[in-house]
């Protein structure tokens, strides 16, 4: 074990407040769940009382369906970040180099020093264009945290082509693909796609979701994976939210309206507002100082996330994308800040 990157590497700031009295903006999960969520996790009660089957067959199914692929190419993992966590163990010794995505999600990097790695930082608007031979992996996260990018379906595939020719792995954080159109990459050879359903129906704490991958990848990852690693409740309630399609559909409808919204708002009000297809906008809050607009929201009970936390930016906020009444709050506290 890295213990000296173990104790170094901090660990990232991923927002949220546990506050009922503060309106949320620092996270980007879903503030809606789909009807019925709750009475299939109390539900789920009886089958705690045994062991979950093993493999979870049931959740492997429903996720198959909902990103387009084979069952038996499903790696069930309590949540996104395992995934994650999973395939860069697997994919990277000591010594190796990785390229990944700045600004993006810091936990990549903590996860490559972790193995001994070494993360080579690529500007997001570049990483599809990468040399695969020059690295042990290759990361990517679509639609990007926390700038929204969303890459085309075509730089993806090609990326993953040359990828394979490579014989380097290619690892899809997709945590954020369902709040969007745009197909996934599972069953892509040499793609390991990493899922999440904490955004999309707004469960974070129950830790659910999986890895894809197809041939030798599939097979190590299934290996690695710790038997019983998900429990009934997360296995039953995340089977039942990823068959809900009406919800999914709703959801997307929504935050792409919301968040066209909120943008040419924000930009009248004077912020720098990246071009998004996430559910958050990443703001330059230009001759405002960070300081005094994360202050001015949190005197006015909204809480924003500080961007800076994120490689290579400076002056910037991200906001989620929620409700419409929420939004209009959010909306009067910016522009007086």
């Amino acid at each position: 074990m890295n213990r000296d990157a173990a104790r170094d590497e901090p660990r990232t700031p991923h927002g949220s407040s546990d506050d009922p009295d503060v309106l949320d903006f620092s996270a980007n999960c879903n503030p809606l769940v789909p009807d019925g969520t709750e009475t299939v996790y109390r539900e789920a009660f009886a089958a705690a009382r045994t062991y979950p089957e093993e493999p979870p067959a049931d959740y492997r199914r429903a996720a198959a369906d909902y990103v387009g692929c084979d069952p038996d190419d499903v790696v069930p993992t309590p949540g996104g970040l395992a995934a994650i966590r999973l395939a860069i163990d697997l994919a990277v010794d000591p010594g190796d180099t990785v390229a990944v995505p700045f600004p993006s999600f810091g936990e990549y990097a903590r996860e490559v020093r972790l193995q001994g790695g070494a993360p080579a930082f690529v500007p997001e608007g570049d990483v599809v264009g990468v040399d695969p031979d020059e690295y042990a992996l290759v990361v990517v996260c679509t639609p990007n945290n926390p700038t929204g990018t969303a890459y085309p379906d075509g730089d993806l595939r090609d990326l993953a082509a040359r990828c394979r020719d490579a014989a380097t792995p290619l690892l899809v954080d997709e945590a954020f693909l369902g709040f969007t159109d745009r197909p996934s990459l599972a069953g892509e050879d040499g793609v390991i796609v990493a899922r999440s359903l904490t955004k999309l129906f707004g469960l974070p704490g129950i830790r659910a979701g999986f890895a894809v991958a197809t041939g030798a990848w599939g097979a190590a990852l299934s290996n690695a994976r710790r038997t019983w690693n998900l429990g009934a409740p997360a296995l039953a309630t995340g089977a039942y939210c990823m068959r809900q399609p009406a919800f999914v559909r709703e959801t997307r409808d929504r935050v792409a309206s919301e968040r066209e919204r909120l943008a040419a708002a924000l930009r009248d009000a004077g912020y720098g507002v990246h071009d998004s297809e996430a559910p958050f906008l990443l703001l330059d809050t230009g001759d405002r100082a960070v300081d005094a607009v994360l202050a001015h929201a949190a005197d006015a009970g909204v809480a924003l996330r500080d961007a800076r936390s994120f490689r290579g930016l400076d002056d910037h906020v991200r906001v989620a994308v929620r409700l419409p009444a929420e939004n209009d709050r959010l909306l009067e506290v910016l522009r007086g800040a």
